[in-house]
C-alpha cells in the first residue's frame, strides 16, 4: 500500500480557481439575488457577480457551506483512499467553519479542519501553503498543525473604495458612511483575529494606498518565501494597478511576478466594487 493521499477542500470564500490543480476541492457558497440562488463560481462567475452586484438595489446574501456538502466531499476523499486537510474562511464571519467540523465527526482520524481566520486573498495565502506542505511530502495532522502554528503570521489588509457596502450590510453606522461619503473617505480594513476591523481612513487613493504599505511596513514587510497575494472587487484591476505602481519599493527587488486574483462575492457583497487587498505572511522584524 502506497502512501496516504491527501485532499486539500476549502470553500469559495478563498476565492481559488481549483480547475487547475490536482487533489484540491472548492466547496462553493451560495449566493442569492433576490429569488435567485447562484453557487459561488460553479454558475456565477466574479464578473457576473459585479455586473449584478452594481445593477442590483438590494445586497445579495451570502450563505454559508452546508455539513452536508462537506460531508459528501468527506466521504468522497475517504471512499478514494484519501486524508483530508479542509480550510475555511474565518468562523467568526461565517458558518461555513462550523459546518466541516460538523461533518468531520463522522470521519475521526482522517479529516481535519483549520479554521483560517481570514477570508479571500487571505484564505487562499493558507490554503496555498497547504498545498506546498502537501508537495512537502507531510501528513494530512502535521499539515493541519504547522496551518494552525502559521496562519497568525498572514495579514490580510484592503483599501475600500466606498462604505456604501458595508453600510447596506449593516455592517457601519449610517453616520460614518454618511460622512465617508462627503470628504471621499477611503476606508482602510483588515482582517484580524477573524474579523474584519477598520485601520484608517484615507482622503483620495493616494493616501489610501501610503495607509496600506505602512501597515504593510508595520507588519514587519513581506515574507516573500511564503505565498502572497493580491485582490480587487469590481469589474477593472486598474486601482490594484496603480496601487501596485505606487508601492513599487515593496514588490520590486524581491518579486518578477505578482499573482493578482479576483475577489469573489463573498467579501464582494460588503466591500463593493474597487476594493484592493494585499495578504501576506509577516516578515521578521529583525530585517
Amino acid at each position: 500500500m502506497g502512501e496516504m493521499k491527501i485532499r486539500i477542500i476549502t470553500d469559495s470564500a478563498s476565492d481559488m480557481d481549483a480547475s487547475a490543480r490536482e487533489g484540491m476541492s472548492i466547496l462553493p457558497m451560495a449566493i442569492t439575488f433576490g429569488e435567485e440562488e447562484f453557487q459561488d463560481g460553479v454558475n456565477l462567475s466574479h464578473r457576473e457577480f459585479y455586473e449584478r452586484l452594481v445593477e442590483s438595489d438590494e445586497l445579495p446574501r451570502t450563505s454559508q457551506v452546508t455539513p452536508y456538502a462537506f460531508e459528501e466531499a468527506f466521504r468522497q476523499a475517504a471512499e478514494a483512499g484519501e486524508q483530508v486537510v479542509a480550510v475555511t474562511m474565518s468562523s467568526k464571519l461565517s458558518g461555513t467553519w462550523e459546518s466541516a467540523v460538523t461533518a468531520a465527526r463522522g470521519f475521526e482520524g482522517s479529516v481535519y479542519v483549520v479554521d483560517s481566520e481570514n477570508v479571500t486573498v487571505g484564505e487562499r495565502a493558507l490554503v496555498e501553503y497547504a498545498l506546498r506542505l502537501r508537495e512537502s511530502g507531510m501528513e494530512a495532522r502535521e499539515i493541519a498543525e504547522e496551518l494552525e502554528r502559521s496562519k497568525k503570521r498572514i495579514r490580510l489588509v484592503a483599501l475600500l473604495d466606498t462604505l456604501e457596502y458595508l453600510k447596506k450590510g449593516g455592517r457601519v453606522s449610517r453616520l460614518t458612511a454618511f460622512a465617508g461619503g462627503l470628504l471621499s473617505i477611503k476606508p482602510v480594513v483588515a482582517v484580524q483575529d477573524g474579523e474584519v476591523v477598520i485601520l484608517g481612513k484615507a482622503r483620495g487613493s493616494r493616501q489610501g494606498n501610503n495607509l496600506l504599505v505602512e501597515q504593510i511596513r508595520q507588519a514587519g514587510g513581506v515574507d516573500f518565501s511564503m505565498p502572497y497575494f493580491l485582490g480587487y472587487t469590481g469589474l477593472s484591476d486598474e486601482l490594484l494597478r496603480k496601487y501596485i505602481r505606487d508601492s513599487e519599493m515593496i514588490w520590486k527587488e524581491n518579486t518578477e511576478q505578482l499573482d493578482i486574483s479576483t475577489v469573489g462575492g463573498t467579501i464582494g457583497t460588503h466591500a463593493g466594487p474597487g476594493a484592493i487587498a494585499v495578504a501576506f505572511f509577516c516578515g521578521d522584524q529583525k530585517d
